[in-house]
């Protein structure tokens, strides 16, 4: 049977199509001002709710697998991977956007993307020796922060707001974007402190 028979690895695999989408939309509106020119908000609001589906579909996916028992190796691998393509691709071209890097500056897109390959490069290692390697609590609220990060700076430029709102919002999406950062932080720390107990255990 292919690996797209079942509806999980195809909602995984159109989920990776909507997230290049979603990058052709950024190169159209990388460098491109938002003031005074609504076709481009327009455009941004677009992807605002592209990015909104594609996340909010990665629950779909596991959800389908676990309750028809369709977990599959390609699963494991390929739904992971497009979290990844989505939310650090996002962020890279969000940080590169004129309209949105003093929200996300690069400097954060780095701590963040070094930590997802630490942790890649631990789970391969400790799977080849044997362990398992599993999402722990940290890392999935990571995500969800991360995606609400993310979600909020398209928010804040995806309407034309009054002032006090935009500062409202702003203020707000800041916030969710340094408990991203202390989460990625914090989770990148117990998966190594996890990885040492791990090998220990293996070793002993």
């Amino acid at each position: 049977m292919g690996i797209f028979t079942y509806w999980p690895n195809r909602i995984t695999a159109i989920r990776f199509g909507g997230a290049l989408l979603l990058f052709a939309l950024f190169a159209f509106l990388l460098d491109r001002p938002l003031e005074g020119l609504a076709e481009v908000r327009g455009w941004v609001n677009l992807a605002f709710w592209l990015f909104v589906l594609i996340a909010a579909t990665d629950f779909l996916d596991g959800y389908l697998a676990r309750k028809g028992g369709h977990v599959t190796a390609f699963g494991r691998i390929a739904d992971p991977f497009t979290d990844k393509v989505l939310i650090l691709g996002t962020m890279i071209f969000l940080c590169a956007s004129p309209w949105a890097h003093r929200l996300l500056p690069a400097w954060m897109v780095v701590i963040i993307l070094a930590r997802e390959l630490l942790v890649t490069g631990l789970r391969g290692y400790v799977e080849s020796r044997g362990g398992e390697f599993p999402a722990d609590r940290w890392g999935k609220l990571k995500m969800v922060l991360q995606c609400m990060a993310v979600g909020g700076v398209f928010w804040i430029h995806a309407w034309e707001w009054p002032a006090a709102w935009t500062g409202f919002w702003t203020q707000l999406t800041l916030g969710l974007i340094w408990a991203t950062l202390v989460a990625t932080i914090a989770s990148g720390v117990g998966y190594v402190l996890r990885t040492v107990r791990i090998l220990g255990e293996l070793e002993g």
